[in-house]
């Protein structure tokens, strides 16, 4: 199961983007034998997020995604805390659409929960590839942008 919450509006994903990315997560599950169990995405401000990353993780700095990990015995389970601001800043430093980057940033706490890291190059640059491979599936289903979020 994957659910989604809003706490900024009027951001909200369209039943579409819900269906094609339940597509995507299914794929990266069967890809490396995990089961969905259950992920929740929770949009939300920079300022939220840098609440909850510095009272949680004692990081007083703002991100992108912030991931709680609850997989076990391949039964892939987490919440996920996405910041619109930093998926839209972010969008414009990397010549992103918004949508590709909010996908990327979604499918990178995907990757985390099933044993992908970013600490080092290495694994920055292996994850980075994964990330754009599940874009590009995501990608394949090239419906109009407008359909998929506001």
């Amino acid at each position: 199961m994957i659910s989604y919450s809003y706490t900024q509006k009027p951001f909200f994903l369209s039943n579409n983007f819900k269906k094609i990315f339940k597509n995507v997560v299914n794929k990266l599950c069967s890809d490396y034998n995990f089961r969905l169990k259950r992920i929740h995405y929770h949009f939300c401000d920079d300022e939220y997020l840098l609440k909850m990353n510095y009272e949680v993780l004692n990081h007083d700095y703002y991100t992108d995604i912030i991931t709680f990990d609850y997989t076990t015995e391949n039964k892939l389970e987490a919440e996920m805390f996405i910041s619109l601001d930093r998926v839209t800043e972010n969008s414009v430093i990397y010549n992103q659409t918004f949508l590709d980057e909010l996908v990327r940033v979604m499918i990178h706490g995907l990757l985390h929960c099933i044993g992908f890291g970013d600490s080092t190059d290495v694994e920055k640059n292996e994850i980075r590839k994964l990330e754009d491979n599940y874009l590009n599936f995501f990608n394949l289903y090239n419906v109009p942008r407008g359909t998929l979020y506001l």
